[in-house]
């Protein structure tokens, strides 16, 4: 290259956004390895110093190092997971193992550590005064080296080197894996017929979906990155229902054919098990879950465990009475046998039509996207915050499709930059995230900019884009995780954001969830696309009331993923099964979650939650979070609501304080006391609410993918 390269300094543009226009792929090795070269440095320099550690120059300067280096791997995790080509692959595959090895050169630096260590002594006698956030901070640092191997002998942590190196191949490799088989599973239906139940402009969609893709007929049915797929409500065909969940469940096992390109996972998944559970032990912890759990606020799988099969018994219970209800929908259309997976979502569809009267066919026409935009999820954001969104067309964009908004103070202040990138293609890999660009910290004077991702499907040329519940849901949930970034107020980036415990970074999400349905959002923007009558206060109600229907079905798939993650991170060393599958339906049967019409959430060869993102041994932890998001919005509901003295309280003891202090502390400053489980409860429609209102939100909705970077980011 002659051209110099853009990511080797700091970007010229508004609050140092990523310039997309100037970066191309030649920019990327070179940039990682001149990154991974100047920290080394820097590091270096650090543990060579000989005076007393003092926090400005043992951790402060820490926290200071590496700044080119996250610049480039900020910039290209967020190609990586919504605009990726082959070429990125390419490097992803390669760099992987690289900066798995450049992280244990850091870690496992023994100069480091003695600083870190007499600096920690220091304090404890009183030589050096911190303040909460730097005390916190320090500790953060002691304990990541601890539980990279710092006190290991020579030979543990070259294991672990070896181990770790191998464990960031395996996961860029599923990854992948997952990417492709996002891009070419799609069921084809050879006949319009076979679509009957769906609406004409999701056909021409489907339609319009096998063009693009060089089919001269048929129509293209994607699949969506879990077990169930939305389609399987409508379509009425009961032979290409079963091909459709046969294709999304037999996903990453080798040659269906229609569930992708032949990938099988399935060795990957074995793999990273036995790599995790021997990294476990080398550090001195009975199973990878014991190891991932230590710093959440679970602090055990066994707490976990035991908060999730305290459920199983009410939950089965209630799916099973649901499950008698879909049994006489089948025979009312003839069918005999048992109710199949294929099977639940249409009967459960008719159910809900005919007891609340609501089919999505009525609600969509009233959620038309850019309405949800503006008169739902930014008219909360102002609100409960004051802050507005505006949009700004002179920034780069890594595609067209990508908005950028300043985000704006109520005092005309600019806080940070927004980015919003809304629908499914083919080099964006499924679910919908969050990651942050620029990470906020003052002592880098660094403001936030933020990235939402989703994967709404695009509808067909000159339609508009109508979404569903679960969509608008989606679109609070992500902007959560947003504010959890653009609010963060603290000195140190470590400290900053989403960098908080994996059980405790979905409640302000999962929390912005229930505005979506609350009565006075709604009649802001459910509004007809075409009339802009607001949606009858009827159908409103009826909506709320059927919030609380199949919540069985739904709490059940999500429990099943959650203890199918504990179970493969609490095996011990020789414990990992040859058979995957086998252990899967084992693992299912032993917790009673087993019902053969209610699959995971996801399933083990497409799980990529836990085999590819930061949550391994950490599912549960939108249920864990629910519970405080739930009692927090009950909280919120009796000081009045929608007020900018309850969105003030949550920023300024939540959302602007990252890790910055306790996290379970930042709580109860917020709400006063500790969470309870009545109002999960009753989100859940699992009981009656206080006030014997509807629930806002029945089901949790866990990210349908991680982040990229800092959050969950369904």
């Amino acid at each position: 290259m002659t051209d110099p390269n853009p990511l080797l300094v700091p970007s010229s543009l508004p609050f140092g956004a990523p310039d997309f226009g100037a970066v191309r792929e030649e920019h990327f090795l070179p940039a990682f390895a001149e990154g991974m070269r100047l920290q080394r440095e820097e590091m270096a320099a650090i543990g060579a110093d000989a005076s007393p550690p003092t926090f400005e120059t043992t951790v402060a300067a820490m926290e200071r190092s590496g700044r080119t280096l996250d610049r480039v791997q900020r910039t290209f995790a967020a190609l990586t997971s919504a605009h990726t080509t082959p070429g990125l692959q390419d490097i992803e595959t390669a760099m992987a193992p690289r900066l798995a090895a450049h992280a244990d050169d850091i870690l496992l630096d023994p100069a480091l550590f003695r600083r870190l260590e007499a600096l920690g002594g220091r304090v404890e006698q009183e030589e050096v005064t911190l303040t909460e956030e730097e005390t916190r901070l320090l500790e953060h640092h002691r304990t990541t080296f601890v539980r990279a191997g710092a006190r290991l002998d020579a030979a543990g942590q070259a294991r672990v080197r070896v181990i770790n190196e191998e464990l960031s191949t395996l996961s860029t490799r599923f990854r992948q894996a997952l990417l492709e088989m996002t891009q070419a599973g799609a069921v084809v239906a050879e006949d319009a017929s076979l679509l009957d139940g769906l609406s004409e402009a999701e056909i021409r969609g489907a339609r319009e979906e096998a063009r693009t893709r060089g089919l001269e007929q048929g129509w293209r049915i994607p699949l969506t990155n879990t077990t169930r797929q939305p389609r399987l409500s409508s379509l009425r065909d009961r032979a290409f229902r079963r091909r459709l969940w046969t294709a999304s469940a037999g996903r990453g096992q080798g040659g269906a054919a229609e569930s992708g390109p032949g990938v099988d996972t399935r060795p990957l998944v074995r793999r990273i098990a036995e790599l995790r559970v021997e990294r476990a032990r080398l550090l001195g912890y009975p199973s990878w879950a014991a190891y991932a759990l230590e710093r959440e606020m679970a602090a055990s799988p066994e707490a976990a465990l035991a908060m999730l099969t305290e459920l199983v018994p009410a939950v089965r219970a209630r799916t099973e009475a649901e499950q008698a209800q879909i049994v006489a929908e089948m025979r009312r259309d003839g069918l005999e046998g048992p109710v199949e997976p294929w099977d639940w979502e249409y009967y459960a569809e008719r159910v809900r039509r005919e007891r609340y009267a609501v089919d999505d066919r009525d609600v969509r026409p009233f959620l038309e996207l850019e309405r949800v935009l503006r008169d739902g999820v930014f008219f909360v954001m102002n609100r409960l915050f004051g802050i507005s969104f505006r949009r700004r067309h002179d920034l780069p964009v890594y595609h067209p499709d990508v908005r950028v908004y300043d985000v704006v103070e109520a005092d005309g202040r600019t806080l940070g930059l927004f980015y919003l990138d809304l629908f499914a293609r083919d080099a964006k890999r499924g679910g919908a995230w969050m990651s942050t660009f620029v990470i906020q910290a003052r002592l880098l004077e660094q403001a936030p900019v933020i990235v939402n991702v989703l994967n709404i499907p695009r509808p067909a040329e000159g339609e508009p884009t109508l979404l569903t519940l679960d969509e608008v849901t989606t679109l609070f949930h992500e902007m959560g995780h947003a504010l959890h970034g653009l609010f963060s107020d603290v000195v140190h980036p470590t400290m900053a954001g989403t960098t908080v415990a994996r059980d405790f970074v979905e409640f302000p999400s999962t929390f912005q969830e229930d505005w979506a349905t609350e009565p006075e959002v709604l009649a802001s923007y459910a509004r007809h696309h075409e009339t802009g009558a607001p949606i009858p206060p009827d159908l409103m109600e009826r909506i709320l009331a059927a919030r609380a229907f199949n919540q069985g079905y739904e709490t059940l798939e999500y429990l099943a993923a959650a203890l199918l993650d504990l179970a493969w991170h609490m095996l011990e060393p020789g414990g990992v099964p040859d058979d995957v599958m086998a252990f899967e339906a084992e693992t299912l049967a032993r917790f009673g979650v087993d019902l053969p019409a209610v699959p995971p959430r996801y399933r083990s060869p497409f799980f990529s939650h836990i085999f590819a993102g930061g949550y391994s041994a950490r599912y549960y932890a939108y249920l864990w979070s629910e519970v405080l998001a739930a009692d927090a919005f009950a909280f919120v509901r009796e000081r009045g609501g929608l007020t900018r003295e309850n969105g003030d309280r949550l920023r300024g003891e939540v959302l602007s304080r990252g890790n910055s202090r306790n996290t379970m502390g930042s709580y109860r400053a917020f709400r006063g006391s500790d969470p309870g489980v009545d109002a999960l409860l009753a989100r859940r429609g699992l009981a009656p609410a206080p006030d014997g209102s509807a629930p806002a939100r029945s089901a949790p909705t866990p990210e349908a993918s991680p982040p990229a970077a800092d959050a969950p980011g369904p």
